[in-house]
C-alpha cells in the first residue's frame, strides 16, 4: 500500500494503524513492530516512527523505551478516567455553541444529525461510519466556537472513544437507539439555547456508554452484565 497526499505520510500512517486499533483488528497490549509495519505500508521507517508518536498522542498506543510501540490497554480505571474528561470537554464546546450560534449555522450540525439518523437506520450501516457521521457532528462545532486548543483537545482523545463507542455499539444492539436519541435532544436543546439542557443530555449518554464499556470489560473478564447483554 502506498499513500498519498493531500495528508502527510505520517498522518495517513496514524489513520490507517488508529483504525485498525479502533475496529479491533489489533488489540490490547499487542506490539506494533516499526519495520513489519514500514513493508506492509512500502513507506520509510522514519515515517512509521512519527506515526506512532501520533498516535501515543492519540492515546491509542503507549511506546516504551527498549520495548517499542504497544497498542494502549483497556482497563475500568482507563475508560472512567476517558469518559470523565471527554464528557466535561464536550459540555465545554457545546455550552460555547449554545451562546455563540447565530443565523444558519446550526443547518450544517443539523443536516449531518439528519443524515446521521439516515445511515443508523440502514440494514447494511458500518459501525465505524456510524461513529465516524455522529463525531462530525463535533467537529462542526469547532467553527462556531473557535478555540483553537479546546479543538486540538478533543480531537486527540477522538480515536480513544471512537474506539470504546465500536465496542460497545459491537455487542449491545440497543446503542444504536440510544445514540440517534441522544442526537436528537442534542439539536433540540441547541437551537433552544438551552445551556443545561444540553450539558444534561452530553452527561447522560456520556454516563451511559461509560457504563456500557465498563459492563462489556466486566463482562469479558468473567462477571455478568445482564441488563446489557440482551
Amino acid at each position: 500500500m502506498r499513500f498519498q497526499a493531500p495528508e502527510s505520510l505520517s498522518e495517513q500512517i496514524a489513520q490507517h494503524l488508529g483504525r485498525r486499533i479502533v475496529m479491533g483488528e489489533l488489540k490490547p497490549g499487542e506490539r506494533i513492530q516499526e519495520l513489519k509495519i514500514a513493508g506492509e505500508l512500502d513507506v520509510s521507517r522514519g515515517s512509521v516512527r512519527e506515526a506512532l508518536l501520533i498516535l501515543e498522542r492519540r492515546h491509542l498506543i503507549q511506546i516504551f523505551p527498549r520495548k517499542g510501540a504497544v497498542v494502549s490497554g483497556l482497563t475500568a480505571e482507563l475508560v472512567v478516567s476517558l469518559y470523565d474528561i471527554y464528557i466535561n470537554l464536550l459540555i465545554m464546546l457545546a455550552r460555547e455553541v449554545v451562546v455563540r450560534w447565530s443565523g444558519t449555522q446550526l443547518v450544517p450540525l443539523i443536516q449531518q444529525v439528519q443524515r446521521l439518523r439516515k445511515l443508523a437506520d440502514s440494514e447494511d450501516r458500518p459501525i465505524e461510519d456510524i461513529i465516524d457521521s455522529g463525531l462530525e457532528v463535533m467537529r462542526l462545532c469547532y467553527p462556531i466556537v473557535g478555540n483553537p486548543y479546546l479543538e486540538e483537545t478533543l480531537e486527540n482523545f477522538r480515536p480513544a472513544i471512537s474506539r470504546t463507542y465500536f465496542l460497545a455499539m459491537q455487542r449491545y444492539r440497543g446503542e444504536m437507539e440510544q445514540t440517534k436519541t441522544f442526537f436528537r435532544r442534542l439539536m433540540d436543546t441547541a437551537q433552544s439555547r438551552d445551556a443545561d439542557g444540553i450539558e444534561a443530555a452530553i452527561r447522560d449518554f456520556g454516563e451511559h456508554q461509560k457504563q456500557v464499556v465498563l459492563e462489556m470489560l466486566n463482562a469479558e473478564n468473567g462477571a455478568v452484565a445482564p441488563s446489557l447483554a440482551s
